[in-house]
Formats: C-alpha cells, sequence, structure tokens
C-alpha cells in the first residue's frame, strides 16, 4: 500500500530542488501536493514537471506575509479539502559576510522569511491539519552548530528548532507529530551561492573545501533530503515527534 495513499500535503518552497523532490516523492505515494513559492513561473515550471496532474496545485506566495499564508492554507482546503503533512521547508541563505559588516536589512529577510515563515506556516497550517498528521520544519547542521561569516542564517536554523520544539508539544493532544530535518551542505542552487559568497570566482575550490570536512566526503542530495521527509510524513515514524533528524554525512560528529 502506498505511504501517503488518500493524504494532502502543502509544500512550501516547493518550487526549489528539495521541495521538488519531496512533492515527487509524495506523488509517488499517492498524496495530492500543493506547491508554495514565492515564483509563479517557477510554480509552473515546477507542476509541469511533476505531470501537471490534478494531484498538483500551486500557489504563489510570500511565506512571511500572514495574508498570504492563509492564501495557501486556504487555497489547499478548497482544492482538496483538508490537509494532512506540511513540510515547513521555504527558506534563504543571505549573503557570506563577518558580522560586523553583515548587511542588517539582509539579516531582517532571513528572519522574515526563514523564522517568522516557519512561524506563520504553523499557525496558519495547524488549526486546518487533521488529527494525526504530519509537520516537518527544514533546519539544517547550522540549527545545530556555529560557522563563521553566515551568522543570520544560523540564528534562523537554530530558531527553527525553537519553533519544532514548541508546536510539537501544542500538537501533541491531536496526535501531530513536529520534526525537524537538519541537511548537510546540500548539492543545489543554495550551495553554489555559498560557495561563491565563500570564495569568489573559486566557487569550485569552495565546494572542494566544504565536502573534505563532510566524513562520508560528499553533499546530500536533495532526494536524500526528500526521502527523510517522506519517512516523517508517513505512518512509518508514528511515534516520532520533537525530534532533530539530521542526515549530514557525519558533519556534526566532529
Amino acid at each position: 500500500m502506498k505511504k501517503l495513499k488518500g493524504k494532502v500535503a502543502v509544500i512550501t518552497g516547493g518550487a526549489g530542488s528539495i521541495g521538488k523532490i519531496t512533492a515527487k516523492l509524495f506523488l509517488d505515494e499517492g498524496a495530492r501536493v500543493m506547491l508554495v513559492d514565492l515564483s509563479e513561473e517557477a510554480l509552473k515550471s515546477a507542476a509541469d514537471e511533476l505531470g501537471g496532474s490534478e494531484q498538483v496545485a500551486w500557489c504563489a506566495a510570500d511565506v512571511s506575509q500572514s495574508a498570504d499564508v492563509q492564501q495557501y492554507v486556504n487555497q489547499t482546503v478548497e482544492r482538496f479539502g483538508k490537509i494532512d503533512v506540511f513540510f515547513n521547508n521555504a527558506g534563504i541563505e543571505g549573503v557570506v559576510k563577518p558580522i560586523e559588516d553583515y548587511p542588517e536589512d539582509v539579516f531582517d529577510k532571513i528572519v522574515a522569511v526563514n523564522i517568522k515563515g516557519v512561524w506563520l506556516g504553523a499557525k496558519y497550517v495547524l488549526p486546518q491539519m487533521n488529527d494525526g498528521g504530519s509537520m516537518i520544519i527544514t533546519s539544517s547542521v547550522a540549527g545545530i552548530n556555529g560557522s563563521p561569516f553566515v551568522s543570520a542564517y544560523i540564528t534562523s536554523k537554530h530558531a527553527n528548532v525553537g519553533i519544532m520544539r514548541a508546536v510539537a508539544v501544542e500538537a501533541a493532544p491531536r496526535k501531530i507529530r513536529v520534526n525537524s530535518v537538519h541537511p548537510s551542505p546540500v548539492d543545489n542552487r543554495m550551495m553554489r551561492s555559498l560557495e561563491e559568497g565563500f570564495a569568489p570566482g573559486h566557487g569550485t575550490e569552495a565546494k572542494k573545501g566544504l565536502e573534505a570536512t563532510i566524513p562520508l566526503g560528499r553533499y546530500a542530495q536533495p532526494e536524500e533530503i526528500g526521502q527523510l521527509v517522506l519517512f516523517l510524513a508517513s505512518d512509518d515514524s508514528k511515534f516520532i515527534t520533537g525530534t532533530m533528524q539530521v542526515i549530514d554525512g557525519g558533519l556534526s560528529v566532529k
């Protein structure tokens, strides 16, 4: 039997690499999926890549704006009738700068998307979520450790853990599970941006250096993150809540 047969999932950051591959995994397991992202064009492209079926819908939204969050929640319920799974995944990386040079407006934007956006998602999705559902928040190994020159991102990903833990306790009486996933660097657009920030003009060398810090010797692949999210979304993890699920090739044990 398919693991998400009859379930409805909302995925923020749905047009990005992790969101899109997770949507594919959910669809393959029988779910219907609402993709949420900032760009209509990117969402249309993602929906087409996923087959353009009646099982996929999309909503362009700024996750840091309350009205937009309520809109994607309402559109999901209107289209599919319910919400069972919420992959609270949207996030941005900011820039690479020492804290004394870090632009305050960039810090504010990261707080708005990575912290407020996750909090608003929980605030408005939870009342519409079926009892026994699952919420998965994308944090990072940056939510466990410290790293230089990305103070805003580090701050936001630590905050994601606080949101996860608070909501896990609040949602437990309804048997709704809430967990966070903590990837190492993932082989995607975000890391290309950070590599260039760490070593302008020498991104390839930066990637090699970062991979050398990971005991398994490479970045994670988006599908590997998606497989963990699928596990947390399904009843295979029905007694797991309030946890930080690390998927980092051993990086955090060093």
